[in-house]
């Protein structure tokens, strides 16, 4: 226990001088009637970068909150005569704790979690409708040189170039660049383009959508060159990469599904089979 931590608890353990008194109770800080609060139950409370005097008003509070939980309780048992169905409730979600657990375990352990192309590619293929864009997708590079750059022109023509090798020469040359991104094979939202590049603006977003040679913006940090290879409009199919995670996840959660029911199932039929579970003939009750 740190210097810190223990002087917060001897600091408030002058306002718990009955708890010394009981030998059972030597490690209490707080007492409501017959519940006791110990030294251990707050010793992961306190952060290690805390300062001593917020350390302290933390423990405060967190001793008063505690009270007040011990006093509603007490008061709750005295004044809810019937609690019938509070027990009911805590066996029903002792229930429902214990089946998640369990469902969770058969999940880790059986759960097919390996993906084939032609898993990917069917449920892509049969599922077009959900994968509809609600936003705009580019495929764009863009480069951002300062106004000191010694040859501009000489940069501007290797950026238009469809040339593999004068693409190749660019990149080679990016520690003269502020900023670049020379994937134009991913596809990337609009809005983040905008964002990303400072100089752009709403009101560039039509000339963004339209396949361009390069797009030339100019601020006083530089030049800005952007250059949209492709462009995916709001309500088409989005891309298979674009939505690959999207399609891992969906694909996992059809498979969690059809999982538990199997072990449902199963079970059902295992315990039918066992004479463990029976439905009685409820014709026969009142005769």
């Amino acid at each position: 226990m740190t210097q810190r931590f223990t002087y917060c608890i001897l600091f408030l353990s002058i306002f718990c001088i009955a708890c010394s008194k009981q030998q059972d109770t030597k490690e209490a800080i707080a007492r409501v009637a017959n519940s006791y609060l110990y030294e251990s139950d707050l010793e992961a409370l306190l952060p290690s970068n805390f300062a001593e005097q917020d350390s302290l008003l933390l423990v405060k509070t967190y001793i008063n909150n505690w009270a007040k939980d011990q006093l509603l309780l007490q008061k709750a048992k005295i004044n809810l005569n019937d609690n019938k169905e509070v027990e009911e409730l805590v066996e029903q979600y002792r229930q429902d704790i214990l089946i998640d657990k369990y469902k969770g375990a058969a999940v880790a352990q059986y759960l097919d979690t390996v993906f084939t192309d032609k898993d990917v590619s069917d449920f892509y293929d049969e599922n077009q409708e959900i994968f509809k864009l609600n936003e705009e997708l580019v495929k764009f590079k863009y480069i951002h040189f300062g106004n000191d750059l010694l040859n501009p022109e000489d940069f501007i023509s290797l950026f238009k170039s469809r040339k593999k090798e004068d693409l190749d020469s660019l990149v080679s040359q990016e520690m003269q660049l502020k900023s670049f991104n020379f994937n134009d094979s991913t596809w990337i939202r609009l809005e983040d383009v905008l964002d990303k590049i400072s100089v752009l603006d709403k009101s560039d977003k039509n000339a963004l959508l339209k396949k361009t040679n390069y797009l030339k913006k100019e601020d006083s940090l530089g030049v800005y060159l952007i250059a949209i290879k492709d462009v995916l409009r709001r309500n088409q199919t989005a891309p298979k990469s674009y939505v690959l995670p999207t399609i891992k996840q969906m694909i996992l959660h059809k498979r969690k599904l059809d999982l538990l029911k199997k072990i449902e199932q199963t079970l059902m039929e295992d315990a039918i089979n066992n004479k463990e579970f029976e439905i009685y003939d409820m014709t026969r009750k009142g005769q």
